[in-house]
């Protein structure tokens, strides 16, 4: 459903992801023969007890129970992704990106300043305790507004103009959150690839918050556990992203059960998930997740040698030659989907530098157009991205909405000439016995661009550009550093320059907050310092200068004020155009390809999808839990 009015909107279950009444004759559940025994022996209550109603009914062409997906991570810690692909979200996008209830049985949005969340009756955590109000009411009054759990108070998408919404608990399946004011952002948070936990487990975490146990025996188990006090304790326990505690219950697909240090973690299936399939089978049909720790330059050998039977995370497009060559000899195929990022190396110059000759030379459009114009896209395009790849802007892509095909070339072709007579124009004609140009300082143009180095095509594709920029009487000179270092550099202004990738979410839609396209960020490396300003409310940064970059500013006050998302998309619509004519930032090629490989029976996800961290959650959206071991086809899971 697309919002088109500040009417009241409900959005139900039927409507959700095409979830299906369940069928009479499928009132019998079929039981997961993991749980089976446990069931006969009656230490776990049967499917048809253990689930909510109605539960989510999905239609996929067909599951079968069973079997484990072994995958790697580079480190223990990256664990935690699991809550990103998994996305299992009080509301989700669907594959068309649409918000649709998940965990809760429907919602209701007035204006974007009234929402009404109704949980499913029987919904229960992994560990069997109902699911309820009450999780909201604890996370909100006993977790994000105790200044001991939560120093810096609630989350700032829960505030509009500075004020908390009135929050009520209408029952023991419905609560309700209000503002004054809209808050457009609400639902496309709740739905991101961060999941911002606005519940928790109630009943397992108050047996450590001081409130509900005893304060003296907690900071005794604080400090056994080598912790500053209870809330410390009560911090690390409260894990819902990192999962690194297997007795917190969750409400995800699967569960964690043990704990680093190790060099294998299994996550098993939650008895009590909210999805069964039409014929009865409750989901996940993989009965485990297995994450083995592996060091990431190993993953495409490991994968060629056909050592892990599900992997896309650790993988890049530079990674598909030595994939596709091991398909056939060790049984997996690798699918290839475009990532959905604005593009693959985009450049940043610093309109905050603090060197006032770089600063005035960044902030004037001719020499931003300039170095635009002197790319050969088409050569980058055949050296980094096979030649698959789409040349010009950093903007959203096609399969967007408010895609315009005329912003992904303005400014963004291969016109020498037409950069050499810009750069003429503001000055800079003075060259040096090599013919580069000169600062007005008597200093070489030479730019230094500087990356975190993580990205071998940043680092190539500058090469190439460097080789381009210099038939224009511009040097280039690449910097590689840790990424934190260059973060910090960035923020203090000492950078001219930054390479890296462009924006995170190129398939927007109008009710998605367009927060990456304005300057309120530090960690955008044109504007760092407007961006602390706007974070820090004027304490620190600087306010934003420049009349183009301002009308940004309004653009998104516009859209944050309002629930009608035609004046969204309309806001949306104007802030990509501004950003195609200024070249805040310098985009190149967009649309490299996310090997996934799957092992050959291993079933569910799309031969073609668009990836992207934000919104597909990875593959968040196409439904992790779908995922099957075809054994008619002979292919047995892992064991």
């Amino acid at each position: 459903m697309m919002f088109t009015s500040m009417r009241t909107k409900t959005l139900h279950l039927a409507a959700a992801f095409g979830f299906l009444a369940l069928p009479a004759f499928a009132q019998t559940y079929v039981e997961p023969p993991l749980f089976a025994e446990k069931v006969a022996k009656k230490e776990l209550p049967p499917l048809a007890e253990r689930l909510p109603q109605p539960p989510i009914v999905v239609n996929p062409k067909g599951g079968q129970y069973g079997g484990d997906i072994v995958t790697l991570v580079s480190r223990p810690r990256d664990i935690r992704y699991i809550s990103t692909y998994a996305y299992t979200r009080l509301i989700g996008y669907d594959r068309s990106l649409q918000l649709q209830p998940d965990l809760l049985e429907r919602f209701e949005n007035e204006d974007d300043r009234v929402f009404t969340f109704t949980l499913r009756a029987g919904h229960c955590w992994s560990d069997g305790t109902p699911f309820t109000s009450e999780d909201f009411r604890y996370y909100w009054e006993d977790v994000a507004q105790d200044p001991d759990l939560s120093p810096a108070g609630p989350p700032e998408f829960m505030m509009v103009d500075g004020k908390l919404p009135r929050f009520e608990v209408i029952d023991e399946r419905t609560v309700r959150y209000t503002w004054d004011k809209p808050n457009p952002r609400f639902l496309p948070q709740l739905a991101g690839p961060l999941d911002p936990g606005i519940y928790r487990a109630s009943a397992y975490l108050k047996r450590f918050h001081a409130k509900y146990a005893d304060k003296a025996a907690l900071e005794e188990k604080a400090k056994k556990a080598k912790l500053k006090s209870w809330a410390a304790l009560h911090n690390r326990l409260d894990d819902m992203k990192e999962q690194t505690n297997p007795d917190l219950p969750t409400l995800m697909p699967w569960r964690i059960t043990n704990t680093a240090p190790a060099t294998r973690f299994v996550f098993e299936r939650n008895p009590y998930y909210h999805r069964v399939d039409n014929r009865g089978q409750q989901l996940p049909y993989v009965d485990r997740m297995i994450m083995d720790v592996s060091a990431s330059g190993l993953f495409a050998a490991k994968a060629n040698a056909g050592e892990i039977d599900m992997l896309f995370r650790g993988l890049s497009m530079s990674d598909v030659p030595i994939l596709k060559e091991g398909e056939k000899a060790k049984g997996y195929h690798t699918l290839l989907w475009p990532y959905a990022r604005g593009t693959e190396l985009a450049l940043y110059p610093n309109l905050n530098a603090t060197d006032p000759v770089w600063r005035k030379l960044n902030r004037d459009l001719r020499f931003r157009k300039a170095l635009s114009l002197g790319i050969d896209r088409r050569t980058l395009n055949n050296a980094l991205l096979f030649g698959l790849g789409t040349e010009g802007n950093n903007t959203v892509v096609a399969e967007s909405p408010l895609f315009s095909p005329e912003l992904r070339t303005l400014n963004a072709t291969y016109d020498p000439d037409e950069a050499s007579r810009l750069l003429d124009e503001i000055g800079l004609t003075q060259r040096n016995g090599a013919g580069i140009r000169l600062l007005p300082d008597g200093r070489e143009l030479e730019i230094i661009v500087e990356t975190d180095g993580e990205s071998s095509l940043v680092v190539d594709g500058l090469t190439l550009i460097g080789e381009f920029w210099r038939e224009i009487g511009v040097r280039l000179f690449v910097k590689p550093q840790d990424r934190t270092v260059l973060r910090n550099r960035s923020f203090a202004g000492l950078t001219v320059m930054v390479a890296a990738q462009g924006f995170d979410n190129a398939i927007p839609t109008a009710l998605m907050p367009p927060t990456e396209f304005a300057p309120m960020r530090q960690d955008n490396y044109s504007w760092p310092k407007w961006g602390q300003y706007v974070e820090t409310k004027g304490k620190n940064g600087e306010a934003v200068d420049m009349p183009e970059a301002k009308r940004l500013l309004e653009l998104y006050d516009t859209w944050m004020n309002t629930g009608n998302r035609t004046v969204q998309a309309d806001v949306w619509r104007e802030m990509l155009r501004n950003h195609a004519e200024n070249q805040w930032v310098i985009g190149t090629v967009a649309g490299a390809l996310q090997p996934i490989v799957m092992r050959n029976g291993l079933m569910g996800l799309p031969e073609k999808a668009l990836y992207s961290w934000e919104p597909t959650a990875m593959i968040g959206i196409y439904r992790a839990d779908e995922i099957y071991w075809n054994k008619a086809a002979g292919k047995e899971a892992r064991r």
